[in-house]
């Protein structure tokens, strides 16, 4: 079965994910950022979810953590939780 590691940053607003994204692009540590905004529980461990499986996580999610480029960041992903970014960083 597949299974993946990944983590992410979850805000309310659109802009706010577009904003960290930037700051993520010059450099600035996830797991920082993650600890410092994100608002699902996982932010306190730097937005690690561990290992995930397919059918874990909400849909839109899962495709990206399954489907979309390893060690990349994607997003903003509008989920019914607010707007996540998310980075791959194995699937096996």
């Amino acid at each position: 079965m597949a299974k993946a590691m990944a983590r992410h940053i979850l805000v309310k607003t659109e802009a706010e994910a577009a904003q960290l994204k930037k700051r993520l692009a010059t450099g600035e540590p996830f797991d920082t950022l993650a600890k410092k905004y994100s608002t699902c529980p996982s932010g306190k461990r730097g937005g690690d979810l561990g290992e995930v499986r397919p059918g874990q996580m909400v849909r839109v999610i899962d495709e990206v953590i399954f489907k979309k480029a390893v060690g990349e960041i994607h997003g903003p992903v509008k989920s019914q939780f607010g707007y996540h970014l998310v980075q791959v960083f194995y699937r096996g």
